[in-house]
């Protein structure tokens, strides 16, 4: 199952450790962030305690008229030996009834400037983007005029090299040989590089240089959503290939659809200025411009026009 760590948290956003220390790799399993205000006023029966639990202006503002000791019962109640981690946000002091049983718990509880509601989405989509269903695919990932597009074929059949021409000619490399893919929500992909792998793009006869050392920052990027994928094969002098582009083939990655190219390779094809032209074309389709289905369009209808005149010929 993925997790987070409390750590991956504090080191990603900044946060100071107010108490708990001992529990800061502890792991979080759900993107669910959870504001405890019914809590706050004791009421602990729906209690979500294996969310990260933030709390904010109001609930604290609601815990400082307490009596001492309802207090001591609140954050004693409130961590939970299954609660990950407990926030405080918008700069509020941290309530020393907390710390105290923080760290008799060994519950983390960590403290930001940014205000409640703000941070509550950023740790959402961090959390999100962390925990999402993922999958590895054998594949190129570049990011060309802003498209993200996942090159797949066998082994040998030149998918290192488009993508090296391709950063040649400006655009981005994401992820080579290996591309790690979650699923973030329906129909969205986010696709990266391994750690191990990350701005490596190997070569056969070269080997594996770093492209950003080569061609500098500018020349990779670190994730980059999915929209195309490009599925390069040796070319079939028996298989009919697409060749309007009005067949709209489908590749299914865990629960989402992509749109799938299906491209034959060949001697001659300049198969880097190709999947520009793809990149392209599929910007447009977004925008509403469809060619393949304007010149059907104009096809039908010039074929129209040519039965009409035999017609008019035989009436008059």
């Amino acid at each position: 199952m993925s997790f987070v760590t409390v750590r991956d948290v504090q080191e990603k956003f900044f946060l100071e450790l107010a108490a708990g220390n001992k529990g800061i790799e502890r792991q979080i399993h759900t993107s669910d962030i959870s504001r405890p205000g019914l809590e706050m006023a004791g009421y602990f029966n729906f209690y979500l305690k294996d969310r990260v639990q933030l709390l904010g202006k109001t609930e604290l503002s609601f815990f400082a008229g307490l009596t001492e000791q309802e207090r001591q019962d609140r954050m004693e109640r409130l961590c939970s030996p299954s609660t990950p981690a407990i926030i405080v946000a918008h700069e509020m002091d941290v309530p020393v009834e907390l710390k105290a049983a923080a760290d008799k718990t060994g519950i983390p509880v960590l403290r930001t400037d940014v205000p409640t509601t703000r941070f509550s989405g950023m740790l959402t989509n961090y959390l999100s983007g962390r925990l999402a269903p993922m999958t590895a695919m054998h594949g190129v990932l570049v990011d060309v005029y802003g498209i993200g597009i996942l090159i797949t074929g066998k082994s040998g059949v030149g998918k290192s090299e488009i993508a090296l021409e391709l950063v040649k000619r400006g655009h981005r490399l994401v992820a080579d040989d290996l591309v790690e893919i979650r699923q973030v929500a329906k129909n969205v992909l986010i696709g990266n590089a391994p750690k191990l792998l990350e701005h490596m793009l190997e070569i056969r006869g070269v080997g594996i240089v770093d492209m950003m050392t080569l061609f500098g920052a500018s020349a990779v990027k670190s994730d980059k959503r999915i929209l195309i994928v490009v599925d390069l094969e040796v070319w079939d002098e028996n298989k009919v290939y697409d060749r309007l582009g009005i067949d709209d083939e489908k590749i299914k990655i865990m629960d989402s659809e992509l749109t799938k190219l299906t491209v034959p390779v060949r001697p001659g094809r300049n198969l880097s200025v190709i999947i520009e032209v793809a990149a392209m074309d599929y910007r447009m389709k977004r925008l509403g411009v469809n060619a393949a289905e304007e010149f059907t369009k104009k096809l039908d209808a010039a074929i129209d026009q040519n039965a009409q005149v035999p017609n008019m010929e035989r009436n008059g």
